[in-house]
């Protein structure tokens, strides 16, 4: 199982946006769509800001793999969904730690019931 470098997570975790591209069905690109993207401990999360509807959301449960991109790093990926309480919490802290430049008016929703739930974390490939 291929796991993150040091490098990687620390690029990625510190950058302020990440490329997505989910794999549709028929093995194609979806995207790539522009997200935000927290570290917590050595995983890399991301949140549908749109929650569970949508699009690029939807893809990743198509066939469960894609490419990110972000600070240089590109990587194929696995999604998996977080479904942990506890994980979650910590996630919401570290999204609201990480983009609290932001505002509450971006942050707030990225740390509710929505976007909390289509959380998912991504899996070197």
């Amino acid at each position: 199982m291929a796991t993150w470098t040091s490098d990687e997570l620390d690029t990625i975790g510190t950058a302020d946006e990440l490329e997505i591209a989910p794999l549709r069905d028929d093995g194609t690109p979806h995207g790539p769509v522009t997200i935000w993207v927290v570290r917590h401990g050595d995983d890399l999360f991301v949140r549908s800001y749109r929650g569970r509807g949508g699009v690029w959301f939807q893809t990743t449960r198509a066939r469960g793999e894609g490419h990110v991109q972000a600070g240089g790093v590109d990587r194929d990926v696995r999604f998996a969904e977080e479904t942990d309480p506890a994980a979650n919490e910590a996630i919401d802290a570290a999204y609201r730690t990480k983009y609290q430049r932001y505002g509450s008016q971006y942050v707030d929703p990225m740390v509710a019931g929505p976007a909390r739930e289509a959380t998912i974390r991504l899996l070197p490939s």
